[in-house]
């Protein structure tokens, strides 16, 4: 009956914050990571056209950096789930306004519907950490790629150099982080997952060179103090600049990206 409140509990904070939480798009840390998500999937997808990608929430085709939409203008045939009835809907909207198409369904990640075998590539991004059972999520994200078929699985970084966990958790316990329950992990512990459920591991980088309270600063002012938001945005231009100029230093941002294949049978 506990576990029954607490999945209650997990799909309502997740649908009102699908119905109320603001818009990121437009915000200048958004578009480091609309930059540096490009990147990442362009250089770790070898193919887009005729491609079945699947991402595990429909969150940045909303509110933040529509990555999946800019993956469909490339010919990939996009396919979203997410756990809130409010972000797959506005996510179909926002495709529909740009002339492309999804095939996006409410579910959850944990339990994904879709048939074995059934898609071509899945991007995972910052998904996978918000809830307990991380390790049956990256199963069924397994389960769901076609043999061969590549997995970007990216999850917040437990050694972020501006210790972005740390304030993740303060904040929570203060009430005051609007993203829930969630979890970081070491680039070790994320291999190791994904090898646990049967991937083979082909590389590691990560994304979003920014401290964790400018990220959340930027998008603040972006949301409610618009006037303030070239001051944030101002401030990270340069770790944008250095993402973009020295790629090593993705490899440190606050999200960690493990690329996993699924054998061929």
């Amino acid at each position: 009956m506990a576990e029954q409140d607490h999945e209650e509990q997990y799909r309502g904070f997740w649908a009102d914050v699908g119905a109320n939480f603001p818009i990121l798009a437009g915000a200048r840390s958004t578009e480091q990571y609309r930059n540096d998500e490009q990147w990442l999937v362009s250089t770790q997808l070898p193919e887009f056209d005729g491609q079945r990608i699947l991402k595990t929430d429909l969150w940045d085709e909303a509110k933040n950096t529509h990555i999946l939409r800019w993956c469909a203008a490339r010919g990939a045939q996009a396919v979203g789930v997410d756990i809130s009835p409010a972000i797959v809907k506005d996510a179909r909207r926002g495709f529909i306004d740009d002339g492309q198409r999804l095939l996006g369904v409410q579910g959850d990640v944990r339990a994904l519907p879709f048939r074995t075998g059934s898609v071509d590539a899945v991007y995972s991004m910052g998904t996978i950490e918000h809830f307990d059972d991380t390790e049956g999520a990256v199963r069924e994200i397994f389960r769901v790629l076609r043999p061969g078929g590549r997995a970007i699985i990216g999850v917040p970084n437990r050694h972020d150099p501006f210790l972005r966990p740390l304030l993740v958790v303060v904040l929570y316990y203060l009430g005051l982080y609007g993203y829930g329950f969630e979890k970081s992990y070491s680039r070790r512990s994320l291999r190791n997952m994904l090898e646990g459920a049967g991937f083979e591991v082909r590389a590691e980088t990560g994304i979003l060179f920014i401290p964790g309270w400018l990220r959340m600063l930027d998008l603040a002012c972006h949301a409610w103090l618009r006037p303030l938001a070239r001051l944030t945005g101002a401030l990270c231009a340069p770790f944008d600049l250095l993402s973009r100029r020295f790629p090593w230093f993705r490899r440190h941002g606050y999200l960690i990206a493990s690329v996993g294949v699924r054998p061929q049978e």
